[in-house]
């Protein structure tokens, strides 16, 4: 396993404290613990405006699970690349996965600094699998993919996993051109995991989202239903496509599923 303790230091001393961090405030959403007073300020002010945004994160890493979940029992990946990780909360990609095939084999991926910092806590793994971290920018997919190919055997199945990062991504053909380029380094029978923000669900969540990218922070956008199905073309979607996340699978115990502004789908590269 790479050792990261020089670039982590070294990240530590970039981040700022004194400013809200869009990846710090999500955390606080999710209910987390890595972030500061200035992050759960701006994290509440955004939920006064917009109390759902609670709802959307939680809900969002909830489909995560499910799909994970689906991945490993049902179409037996046992390789996972996570891109735009975010900062580790409960239930990361490589704990559901390994909960369930102690085997699995993770890699994560972001270039945020603040990530860095936190990147021991993704890097824990049962001893039959393994996981690692890739400090490298979702616009360099060839470089993902290199790297990424130290910890996975890329001539085997792969999930990949893109939760609530292509919103980062302003231009939406760009950001097509980076998941198929992605897709093109997995082989057959490999899967694609999407799930972001989407327009046309609900006027407040959007009222919120665009006066937040109007602050300076870096910019989220929420993204038409149809655009978001977009990024699935030229693969097998399953059931039930792409739909508001609660309504991927939901676990028949939980409470009956409602709308919200965040679609995703599972697909599988034929």
């Amino acid at each position: 396993m790479t050792d990261h303790t020089t670039e982590r230091d070294s990240a530590q001393q970039k981040i700022d404290t004194s400013v809200p961090h869009s990846a710090r405030i999500w955390n606080h959403w999710l209910g987390g613990k890595d972030n500061y007073p200035v992050d759960e300020q701006a994290g509440d002010a955004y939920s006064a405006v917009f109390p759902g945004i609670v709802t959307v994160a939680r809900s969002s890493r909830a489909f995560l699970g499910r799909t994970i979940a689906h991945l490993v029992t049902e179409a037996g990946i046992r390789q996972f690349l996570d891109v735009g990780t975010g900062l580790p909360t409960e239930d990361n990609t490589h704990e559901v996965a390994q909960r369930l095939a102690p085997e699995a084999r993770i890699v994560y991926v972001d270039h945020d600094p603040l990530v860095l910092a936190h990147a021991r806590a993704l890097l824990t793994s049962t001893p039959e699998g393994a996981t690692s971290y890739v400090n490298a920018d979702l616009a360099d997919p060839d470089r993902i993919l290199s790297a990424a190919a130290a910890t996975l055997d890329l001539s085997r199945p792969t999930a990949l996993i893109l939760s609530n990062i292509l919103g980062h991504v302003g231009d939406h053909e760009e950001a097509r051109a980076i998941v198929t380029r992605l897709m093109e380094g997995l082989p057959a029978g490999s899967y694609l995991s999407v799930n972001d923000g989407s327009r046309g669900v609900d006027a407040d969540y959007e009222r919120a989202q665009d006066a937040y990218n109007e602050t300076g922070a870096v910019p989220y956008f929420l993204r038409p239903v149809d655009r978001i199905t977009a990024f699935f073309d030229g693969l097998e979607l399953l059931e039930p496509g792409v739909v508001s996340v609660p309504f991927w699978r939901p676990d028949p115990t939980a409470p009956a599923p409602r709308l919200i502004g965040e679609h995703g789908g599972l697909a599988r590269k034929p």
